[in-house]
């Protein structure tokens, strides 16, 4: 169980928050204001602390900058402020992500796994398989029916962001925020064009597919069909 350090000041999305992540298996602890922040860091050394901008007490900048002073654990701002500006200032004050609402709590849990990933936090399994779709996270080396398969980077980021949600729809505005780390944009077709490359590596079509499956309207499905085209 991943321990969340939440500070958000309205009730009613800390409310929603607490309910969505709680059944995604985390533990969260949610406080209103920054000061309380802090001391909930420094007593209860939690995973992520997923940190608003707009607090009644002390400016969410404020509060990253007085605990990065004091800890390394890894901060997700989560606010409506979109300005890029911005952003790039809160990134280089020490924030490991930033996430814009309104967001799901699906693109929120990828942005928390990728946090403690690059942390050194994950336990993960280094492994991850999918019928006869293998995918090694740690020599980022993808096999099939035994036989390896060459992707590119962003092909194999792809992958691996399904992968980790294997049998899950995922949407392709969660596949952008979480591989091309477009939160606040990006568009369809960048995911449609990779997910044809990567369909065409994996030895499937989109009307034939193996292991990528499209839920129309909604987003992709990695799952293990038995043979090339049962869907």
């Amino acid at each position: 169980m991943v321990s969340l350090l939440l500070v958000e000041d309205d009730p009613a999305i800390r409310s929603a928050l607490m309910r969505s992540l709680r059944e995604l298996g985390h533990g969260v602890n949610a406080v209103a204001t920054g000061m309380s922040a802090l001391s909930s860091a420094v007593e209860q050394k939690p995973d992520v602390v997923l940190l608003d901008l707009g607090l009644p007490d002390v400016d969410g900048a404020d509060v990253l900058s007085m605990l990065r002073a004091i800890s390394e654990v890894p901060v997700i701002i989560a606010t409506a402020r979109d300005d890029e500006t911005e952003i790039v200032r809160l990134l280089d004050l020490g924030a490991d992500d930033y996430v814009i609402k309104p967001f799901t709590a699906a693109q929120l849990n990828a942005r928390i796994r990728a946090v403690l990933r690059r942390s050194g936090r994950s336990d993960e399994d280094p492994l991850i398989n999918v019928g006869a779709l293998v995918i090694d996270t740690r020599s980022r080396e993808v096999t099939v029916d035994g036989r390896p398969v060459e992707l590119a980077r962003k092909e194999f980021d792809l992958l691996l962001a399904l992968a980790r949600r294997a049998g899950e729809v995922v949407t392709k505005r969660d596949l952008l925020a979480e591989v091309w780390q477009l939160a606040w944009g990006g568009s369809d077709r960048t995911v449609d064009v990779h997910l044809s490359w990567l369909r065409r590596k994996l030895g499937e079509s989109a009307a034939r597919p193996r292991f990528l499956h499209s839920v129309r309207g909604v987003g992709v499905r990695l799952a293990a069909s038995a043979e090339p085209g049962d869907a």
